[in-house]
């Protein structure tokens, strides 16, 4: 996909007057009437004049889709991604890019997939079938959680809401190959039609995986009811969206006495953790569970279990399983019509098992030091700005102004990669075997998960891969993290000159930055304790921001879209960080620039219009018009200029007028 350029703007506008002759002169009997004042298309429409080229070269998606620049960036990482592994297959370059390129041959060979049939689970069916009492089936499931399998709960690394410096182990619900919970009681026809749907798939996978015809009526119902008992025990969707309702200690010595049949502790201990502490905030199903390992016949464990094998290692088999798996996962619950190409299916596989290998390599051969040491530059003087900030505006009580910046202090920027690196010494894998590559890589991945619990290890990696474009602040770690894949145009372009780095890259860190400290940042103080370090004042403060630049948005149309406007109350929050991240961004500029020229200043406002291209349609316009928290690009663009005197001093742009309010109607933040 071609990268967005610069493009040419028509700063002045020429305009052809014939000079009247000397008799005419004296002829005339009237002054001739006075004309409107011209308004520039930089002051009428700012985004559509920095992005005129861009819009025409982008096709409308159809339905409820949008192409965005921003947007764009996750095709171009995946293009850069299958470059960089097709090197790594034909040539690699040390022990990680051999890993990789075997990984990714051994899954575009279609022929070779195919040959392997289940082989590749072979290994772990015949530890099932060798289950011969209920007391077994605890070290079978620790075992498939070894190789990235989660079979009846799930267990993962995630904070210690006590202790932000830590991370602990989590038991939570799982263990069910539908989504929700309550898809196995419903009785509405939708549902019904979803449960015979399902019913068809897990027959077909258990087909698959060595169930007789003559018993595969009785094992689909014995994998239904395990699943229905779990389900039953679980909690509802909505009420696992809050963490503080997630979070439940409980010292690992006492798991022995409340879950003797279930082997907790043993199950710890196998996933290569050593710690005092785990979560379990639904005991209940784990009592259930308990009893259910001891009450149920040991034949439909092990029958649920071989069916979880094939249903996790579907997409990673041959065409029979993979078939089975999109008809169900694909067509019915994700509504695609086609299964993905298979170099994207392969990607996707090593993103899922072995993405921060891939994420290492890739910053590696797509990001510069120079880049990186431009954003580490900009992004710090930015967080400088924002304490700047914080120390003159207007609506902060001083008590939080010292909070603030004393977490400003402390604010860590993480640029391309996480700080500290992995382990990665694994298995060796070939090219013969697709599946059994991809649980060797799941097995490295669970192991590395798992080594992130413990104290001093909650910043060992990002929660996102550095192959995937984010900027984003971590507000439990208080840090920026800019993953290298963003680092590349419209965000940051170092063929551009210096002041776009600010107008793009740098505002939105300003955007992401203000995170740390407004409505959302509040909660969490300088020392990472969870409290509200916020007087009435700062509430009123913020809330008056949001309600003045809300109103603001209110006021314009939708793009495409005749007779709807903007919904202010909506947007909102993100207009007004969008606002902050420009400011402050104007300030870093201004700082490190001083001799700053009104060109400087205009391609520092270019770039930013160059990050919200966006290409819709009237469905899409339609959808996005009532759902969406983020503002149509056009007013992310001229909404938030139309209170910077900077943009209207650069451009000449007139008070009153689009991208010029008047200043009693200006808003500022910092």
């Amino acid at each position: 996909m071609p990268r967005a350029k610069p493009l040419a703007f028509a700063l002045i506008l020429a305009l052809t007057v014939t000079a009247p002759d000397a008799l005419a002169q004296r002829k005339k009997k009237r002054p001739a009437r006075a004309k409107a004042p011209v308004v520039s298309v930089e002051c009428g429409d700012f985004y559509t004049a920095v992005n005129k080229e861009w819009l025409a070269a982008v096709p409308v998606p159809a339905g409820t889709a949008s192409t965005t620049a921003l947007g764009q960036l996750v095709a171009r990482s995946q293009q850069q991604q299958r470059d960089l592994l097709d090197a790594a297959m034909q040539s690699p370059q040390g022990n990680v890019q051999k890993l990789l390129g075997d990984f990714w041959a051994s899954g575009l060979d279609e022929a070779a997939v195919e040959a392997d049939g289940a082989k590749p689970i072979t290994p772990l069916l015949d530890r099932i079938n060798g289950i011969r009492r209920g007391k077994d089936v605890p070290a079978a499931i620790a075992a498939l959680h070894q190789v990235g399998i989660p079979v009846v709960f799930n267990f993962s690394a995630d904070l210690d809401l006590k202790d932000l410096d830590r991370h602990i182990g989590y038991f939570s619900q799982g263990g069910t190959a539908l989504p929700d919970p309550a898809f196995y009681a419903r009785q509405d026809a939708d549902t019904v039609a979803l449960m015979g749907r399902y019913r068809v798939y897990v027959e077909k996978i258990l087909t698959l995986t060595g169930t007789p015809a003559e018993r595969l009526a009785a094992d689909t119902q014995a994998v239904f009811d395990l699943e229905t008992r779990l389900a039953q025990a679980a909690r509802p969707l909505a009420s696992l969206r809050d963490p503080k309702g997630n979070y439940a200690p409980v010292p690992i010595a006492e798991l022995k006495k409340q879950y003797r049949n279930l082997q907790l502790a043993e199950f710890i201990q196998a996933q290569g953790v050593s710690d005092d502490v785990v979560s379990i905030a639904n005991p209940a199903l784990f009592q259930q569970i308990d009893g259910l390992i001891r009450g149920l016949k040991t034949e439909q464990w092990k029958t649920y279990l071989r069916y979880q094998v094939g249903n996790a290692m579907a997409p990673y088999l041959s065409k029979s399983f993979r078939e089975a798996d999109f008809e169900f996962r694909g067509r019915v619950l994700h509504g695609l019509s086609a299964p993905a190409p298979r170099w994207r299916q392969t990607l996707d596989a090593i993103n899922l098992a072995a993405g921060p290998m891939l994420g290492r390599e890739y910053a590696a051969r797509y990001l510069p030091a120079a880049t990186r040491g431009r954003a580490e530059t900009v992004a710090g003087e930015i967080r400088d700005a924002l304490a700047a900030g914080v120390e003159r505006n207007a609506w902060m009580s001083q008590a939080a102004k010292a909070e603030a910046k004393a977490k400003l202090g402390k604010l860590k920027i993480e640029i391309g990669t996480p700080r500290r690196d992995l382990d990665y010494s694994i298995q060796p894998m070939g090219r013969g075997s697709f599946g059994s590559n991809m649980l060797i890589a799941s097995t490295w991945r669970h192991r590395e998960e798992m080594r992130r619990i413990g104290r001093h290890n909650a910043t060992r990696r990002w929660d996102v891969l550095p192959q995937q474009p984010a900027l984003s602040y971590d507000l439990a770690h208080n840090r920026l993290i800019v993953t290298a894949a963003v680092l590349q145009a419209p965000l940051i372009d170092m063929s551009q000159e210096p002041s776009a780095h600010y107008g793009g890259f740098g505002a939105l860190v300003g955007h992401e930055l203000t995170h740390a400290i407004d409505a959302r940042g509040r909660n969490i103080d300088a020392a990472g304790e969870v409290r509200d370090w916020w007087t009435p004042t700062d509430v009123a403060g913020w809330e008056g921001l949001q309600s003045r630049i809300g109103s603001q948005f209110d006021g314009y149309p939708y793009p495409l879209l005749e007779t709807s406007r903007v919904n202010g109350r909506l947007v909102r929050s993100q207009a007004l960080n969008d606002l902050a991240g420009i400011e402050l961004a104007q300030a870093a500029l201004e700082k490190a620039m001083p001799a700053a020229t009104d060109a400087n200043r205009q391609a520092f406002y270019q770039a930013w219009a160059r990050l919200w291209a966006q290409q819709m349609g009237v469905e899409a316009a339609t959808f996005l018009s009532t759902t969406s928290a983020e503002p149509p690009g056009q007013w992310r663009v001229n909404g938030t200029l139309a209170n910077q005197p900077g943009f209207a001093a650069s451009f000449q742009c007139k008070a009153p007028g689009p991208l010029a309010l008047p200043e009693t109607s200006r808003i500022k933040v910092w």
